[in-house]
C-alpha cells in the first residue's frame, strides 16, 4: 500500500484525501477550504460563460449597427444619384426613407453641404417657382453668412455653392434672394435690396467684360462707375465702393465649380465661351433692373 506521504499534495487535494496526521479542526478547515475553492472555480467558469455570451451579443449588435449604417449610407448615395438625375425624385426618395425631414431648412442644409451633388442641378432646384422650392431657396440663402463682406466677396461665396441655371426667371429669383440676404447681413450699405440686386448683375457683367478674351473693349473703372449712376434709389453709390468692387473683379475673376457646362454660368464667368451679357437699359420690372441680352461675339 502506498503511504499518504508518497502521494503528492495536489493529488491528495484532487482526490479529497485528508492526511491522517491532521487534527479534527484542521481537517474541517481543509474541507472548507476545498469546498470554497470548488465554489470559486465554479463561479469563474460561470462568469466566463456569461462574458462569452455578452461578447457574442455585442458582436451581433455591432454587426446590426454596421449593417444599418451601411444600408443608410447606400440609401443616401442612391438618393444623391437620383437627385442628380431628377432633383424632385431624389428629394422624394430621401424623404420616403427618412433620410431627410420634409422641412425647407433640412433640405436646404442637404443642398448647402452638397456632398456628391451636381451643382447645376442644385441651381435648377433652387430656382423653381414652386412655393416649397422658394422656401428652400430662402433657407439655403440664410445658411450663407455675408456680414462684413463686400458685394464681390459675398457673390463669390454664393455662386460657389451652386451653378446659376439657364432660365432668366430662375436667375432672377435666386439673385433677388441673394440681394435680400446680403442687405439683411449688411444693413445700411444700400438704400434697398433693388440696389444690391442691380449692382450684383453689373458686377457679373463686369467680370465677363474684363475676363472674356472675345471682348476687346475692356471697360475702364470710370465706365463702370458711370454705368451704375443713379441705381441707389435715384442716388449714386460711393465712388470708392465701386472702385473697390471693380478692382476685386479685375484682379481675380469669379471661379465656379465644374459640372457639365450646360448652363448660363459659363456665359457669365467662363472666358473661353463666346458670349457675354450686355446692359441695354432700364426694364419695366419690379426691380427697375438692367435688361440682359446674350450677344454673340464675332
Amino acid at each position: 500500500m502506498v503511504s499518504l506521504i508518497e502521494i503528492p499534495q495536489s493529488k491528495l487535494e484532487e482526490e479529497g484525501v485528508v492526511p491522517e496526521d491532521l487534527s479534527l479542526e484542521e481537517r474541517d478547515e481543509l474541507t472548507n477550504i476545498r469546498r470554497r475553492k470548488r465554489e470559486l472555480l465554479d463561479d469563474i467558469e460561470r462568469l466566463k460563460f456569461e462574458i462569452a455570451e455578452v461578447m457574442t451579443e455585442i458582436e451581433q449588435l455591432t454587426c446590426i449597427g454596421e449593417s444599418k449604417t451601411s444600408q443608410r449610407n447606400k440609401q443616401i448615395a442612391m438618393g444623391r444619384k437620383k437627385f442628380n438625375m431628377d432633383p424632385k425624385k431624389g428629394i422624394q426618395f430621401l424623404l420616403e426613407n427618412d433620410l431627410l425631414q420634409q422641412t425647407p431648412e433640412d433640405i436646404a442644409q442637404f443642398l448647402y453641404k452638397g456632398e456628391g451633388l451636381n451643382k447645376t442641378v442644385i441651381g435648377d432646384y433652387l430656382g423653381e417657382r414652386d412655393d416649397f422650392n422658394i422656401k428652400v431657396l430662402q433657407a439655403f440663402v440664410e445658411l450663407h453668412e455675408f456680414a462684413d463682406l463686400n458685394l464681390v466677396q459675398a457673390l463669390r461665396q454664393f455662386l460657389w455653392s451652386f451653378r446659376l441655371p439657364g432660365e432668366a426667371q430662375k436667375i432672377d429669383r435666386m439673385m433677388e434672394a441673394f440681394a435680400s440676404r446680403y442687405c439683411q447681413c449688411n444693413p445700411g450699405v444700400f438704400q434697398s435690396t433693388d440696389t444690391c440686386y442691380v449692382l450684383s448683375f453689373a458686377i457679373i457683367m463686369l467680370n465677363t467684360s474684363l475676363h472674356n478674351p472675345n471682348v476687346r473693349d475692356k471697360p475702364p473703372v470710370e465706365r463702370f462707375i458711370s454705368m451704375n449712376r443713379g441705381i441707389n434709389e435715384g442716388g449714386d453709390l460711393p465712388e470708392e465702393l465701386l472702385r473697390n468692387l471693380y478692382d476685386s473683379i479685375k484682379n481675380e475673376p469669379f471661379k465656379i465649380p465644374e459640372d457639365d457646362g450646360n448652363d448660363l454660368t459659363h456665359t457669365f464667368f467662363n472666358p473661353d465661351r463666346e458670349g457675354w451679357l450686355l446692359k441695354l437699359g432700364t426694364c419695366t420690372g419690379k426691380h427697375h433692373c438692367f435688361c440682359l441680352m446674350f450677344i454673340e461675339i464675332v
